[in-house]
């Protein structure tokens, strides 16, 4: 692709030459993040709690400064192992409001909390939270096929989204506006967001594929 182009469609080739989407700019961190997380699916129900809580955090923030604190978040929340979260108390409060390591929002923090013990239920419900979150897979996952900033806007939130905000806040979970839920599915590989032109973006769309098929099987 010639590069005029890519910056056109919403593409950046970074000094390695890789054609990436443009949100990950020249941060290694965030490139890195782009590449092997962004997009490929996880099943995993310690890393979509997780996700579902930092998404919670990062509201009013960049996702890069969620990202660079992340492993203090895990440091802090018990690698986000929900059974052990869902035992916090006012006391790991306070102690998780001084820690200056990640975002000290006292609303955040004792929302994780609850949202660990909603996930104690939910897993109990319906086996596993990948169990639920999977169900909530758009068939077609309404993403432009060209950069388009307007549509992208649109892509805050989709139906699928807003299903899934509005089934978890049924559930009691809270922080987990529909905005927030798509960028969980985003991330998560519910849906596949990398542009056309993106280096990663068949790859992840064959995984993603696989794993629904898998989960539709099992």
């Amino acid at each position: 692709m010639d590069m005029a182009e890519a910056v056109r469609d919403g593409l950046v080739a970074g000094a390695d030459g890789v054609v990436r989407c443009w949100w990950c700019g020249e941060d290694p961190g965030y490139m890195t993040y782009h590449d092997e997380e962004w997009g490929w699916p996880v099943t995993d129900d310690t890393r979509l709690f997780e996700k579902i809580c930092l998404e919670g955090f990062q509201s009013g923030l960049s996702w890069l400064t969620i990202l660079r604190k992340r492993e203090n978040f895990r440091n802090a929340f018990a690698g986000f192992d929900f059974r052990e979260v869902a035992k916090f108390g006012e006391t790991d409060v306070e102690r998780l409001v001084n820690d200056a390591r990640i975002v000290r929002h006292r609303g955040k923090i004792e929302s994780t909390i609850n949202n660990a013990k909603r996930c104690i239920e939910l897993v109990d419900t319906h086996g596993s939270l990948a169990n639920f979150v999977w169900r909530y897979r758009p068939m077609d996952d309404e993403r432009p096929d060209r950069f388009d900033k307007a549509a992208l806007a649109r892509l805050a939130k989709t139906p699928a989204s807003i299903r899934l905000s509005q089934d978890l806040k049924k559930l009691g979970w809270s922080f987990v506006g529909p905005t927030t839920a798509y960028a969980f599915m985003q991330a998560m590989g519910l849906v596949n967001d990398h542009l056309e032109g993106c280096a990663v973006r068949d790859s992840v769309e064959a995984a993603q594929l696989k794993t629904a098929k898998e989960r539709a099987g099992a």
